[in-house]
């Protein structure tokens, strides 16, 4: 298995589709194809529209660095809906300020002992398929190697599935990238057969933004393809309520109605997210079409992405605003990702304030603080 030729960032391509170019386009909603409107994608400062009033020279050196690229229908969601969703796809000179960060801090190359795929876990691996995506997120954790000619690691199937073959301890495979959801439903399904043939394989789960930023490319064939293998979990991006558009919901229907569980892993965004009640509300949309709040990420300390990061503490207050206003089941895990490879860890707002002779004090969702009697040791 060979990756796909990777994009040629200076014209208006369908990548690997077909070679045409379409100028000028913009979404409606009655557009279905959804590699015609992936062929539309901009990525350069002149063909974005006027609206975002824009600083041209800021776009293409930002983009010369860390690649731009955005469809019309997210471009749609700009015009509609304002700032949201421009910071999360507009190059920002902020990318280049930040001089401090690691372009890796999670330690996911040296984590890999064949190309394309990270053993971090004793029990799981990732399997990065791709380094494309319908669209470049400026929070990207993997912009190091995202959309870039410097993806040294291509990913070799034959030789993924061979060590995990050779490791039983591994149990879970995540199809991640990128976005796995760029290849083809053939490709897609190859990867798939191969990894549910290790018997010792127990779950299959797939990573992909692409029911947010291109819900178009979620076809009942592709749902049809996936059910095959089951179980198969999808856990999905959505960073903002609005993202939840009709064609977002359809694409999630389909999914769901092919039996395939949803999760979603949020970034909590400095300017896109990060009050009590848009998280509220996300959370609560993802719900209504049967999506598992998953996780709540605090953003990682990627070199590129640091006008993005927010203290822990307005995080944990957050967290804290959505028990007894929510759900239960619209509640997600706040997780950061510790440097060096020392994974995920989730982070708790503090609700016991104090123990001792028999009893705790807790604090509840109002701010009360009550007494709970305790078990003895």
């Amino acid at each position: 298995f060979i990756d796909l030729p990777l994009i040629d960032r200076k014209k208006q391509t369908d990548f690997y589709f077909r070679s045409i170019m379409i100028s000028g386009c913009k979404y409606t909603k009655n557009m279905t194809d959804w590699k015609e409107i992936l062929a539309a994608s901009v990525n350069s400062a002149k063909d974005l529209p006027d609206y975002l009033n824009i600083d041209s020279r800021e776009i293409e050196r930002v983009s010369g660095v860390y690649p731009m690229l955005v469809n019309p229908y997210y471009l749609s969601l700009m015009k509609e809906n304002g700032e949201f969703a421009r910071i999360q796809a507009i190059p920002d000179q902020r990318e280049l300020d930040d001089l401090e960060s690691s372009p890796d801090p999670l330690c996911e190359d040296i984590q890999s002992p064949v190309p394309g795929l990270i053993h971090r876990y004793p029990d799981r691996v990732v399997l990065l398929v791709s380094n494309k995506c319908a669209m470049y997120c400026r929070h990207c954790m993997r912009k190091r190697r995202v959309g870039l000619n410097t993806f040294g690691n291509i990913f070799d199937l034959e030789k993924a599935c061979k060590y995990i073959s050779e490791n039983p301890q591994i149990t879970e495979a995540i199809v991640s990238g990128g976005d796995p959801f760029m290849l083809e439903d053939e490709k897609i399904e190859e990867i798939l057969f191969s990894l549910r043939a290790i018997k010792h394989l127990e779950v299959i789960r797939i990573h992909t933004r692409i029911p947010c930023v291109l819900p178009q490319r979620v076809t009942p064939e592709l749902a049809g393809i996936i059910r095959k293998f089951h179980p198969v979990f999808i856990n999905i991006q959505f960073n903002h309520s609005s993202e939840i558009t009709e064609e977002a919901e359809r694409s999630c229907s389909i999914l769901a109605d092919a039996g395939i569980a949803l999760g979603c892993q949020s970034v909590l965004l400095k300017g896109v997210n990060d009050s009590e009640e848009e998280i509220r509300r996300l959370m609560k949309k993802l719900m209504k079409n049967r999506v598992k709040p998953y996780y709540l990420h605090h953003p990682d300390p990627v070199k590129g992405t640091s006008h993005f990061r927010l203290p822990v503490k307005r995080g944990l207050e957050i967290m804290a605003s959505l028990r007894g206003h929510v759900s239960g089941m619209c509640v997600p895990h706040y997780m950061i990702d510790l440097p060096g490879g020392g994974g995920k860890t989730p982070l708790l707002p503090e609700y016991v304030m104090e123990s001792g002779n028999g009893w705790i004090k807790v604090r509840n969702f109002e701010g009360k603080i009550l007494r709970y009697p305790d078990s003895p040791e």
